[in-house]
């Protein structure tokens, strides 16, 4: 049997409707008004948009039914992207590193040692916004929220990874991390043993943070004879290695989230030993897409 259908009337219009059926408490060009609302403040809630409407039309609607409308329109919510922010100068850097290593192969990034230090904390920092955009137009500027993050009560750790192999979690202990510090416990015992198993063609990655670029630490690596990938400065995105934010939810979703810093301590380096080596290599691997992404993008935020 074919369904039944019986007509009502909503502001003085004939809608078709099928027996049984719930009566949309929105007409189609309601529908069009709702998802143009939400297009022009993406920074919007679907509660705000059902009180514009609300005052537009007289008409009272509910947050879920925005929200079903939104989805109708392809829109849904999504927090923006957080991204440090970037300057021409910061642009014109990026673009010309790129450019310099656009001709690399998967084989040439796979004798980089990527490394990068993080924090964690036992407080949670995500500080969400709802953000109505297209799930693919994630990385409009218009979408992308540019803060510097100074965390606070917190971890530091480092690590490095590469094709087939990974640096055991190291924590930085009681304090920041120095120019010395970074020779006596990261250089000397971690990198140094790469250096020497992958022989003449191995490139050490780091960042450029201070304690990085001191004058010692640059003596070690001429001394030991590290080949050092020169970093575009705030280019955290072009990092294979930065991909904390997943690695931090897997602490924090643990059956037993810690409580302490052992606890914490413990939690990260177990954490840190079960990611699949396969998830690494492809990061890695995302090099030579990342560069030519950021060359396609002239040196702005890359999605990563």
């Amino acid at each position: 049997m074919g369904k039944t259908y019986y007509f009502v009337r909503i502001d003085n219009k004939c809608i078709k409707t099928a027996r049984g059926g719930r009566v949309r408490s929105t007409t189609p060009e309601e529908d069009k008004y709702i998802v143009l609302s939400a297009k022009r403040n993406r920074r919007t809630t679907a509660q705000q948009v059902a009180n514009q409407f609300l005052a537009a039309s007289g008409k009272q609607i509910s947050r879920k039914t925005v929200a079903r409308r939104l989805r109708g329109g392809g829109l849904y919510a999504r927090r923006p992207v957080v991204c440090i922010p970037l300057t021409r100068q910061h642009r014109t850097a990026r673009l010309q590193w790129c450019r310099e290593h656009h001709n690399w192969t998967e084989q040439d990034w796979a004798c980089v040692l990527f490394s990068d230090e993080s924090r964690f904390s036992l407080s949670s920092d995500c500080r969400r916004q709802t953000d109505l955009a297209r799930e693919w137009y994630c990385l409009s500027s218009r979408n992308i929220q540019e803060k510097d993050r100074y965390p606070t009560c917190s971890i530091m750790v480092w690590a490095g990874i590469m094709i087939n192999d990974r640096t055991c979690l190291h924590v930085v202990a009681n304090g920041t991390m120095t120019g010395q510090r970074y020779i006596d416990e990261v250089l000397l015992p971690h990198v140094r043993l790469f250096r020497g198993a992958v022989g003449d063609k191995f490139v050490f990655m780091d960042d450029n943070a201070t304690c990085h670029r001191t004058l010692s630490v640059q003596d070690c690596l001429d001394s030991e004879g590290f080949q050092r990938l020169v970093w575009p400065a705030r280019s955290p995105d072009l990092n294979p290695i930065e991909m904390w934010g997943c690695f931090g939810r897997q602490v924090a979703g643990r059956n037993y989230p810690p409580t302490n810093k052992n606890t914490l301590i413990r939690a990260l380096t177990e954490e840190w030993d079960k990611l699949p080596q396969q998830l690494l290599d492809n990061v890695v691997q995302s090099m030579v897409r990342r560069v030519e992404r950021c060359i396609t993008l002239h040196g702005g935020h890359i999605p990563y």
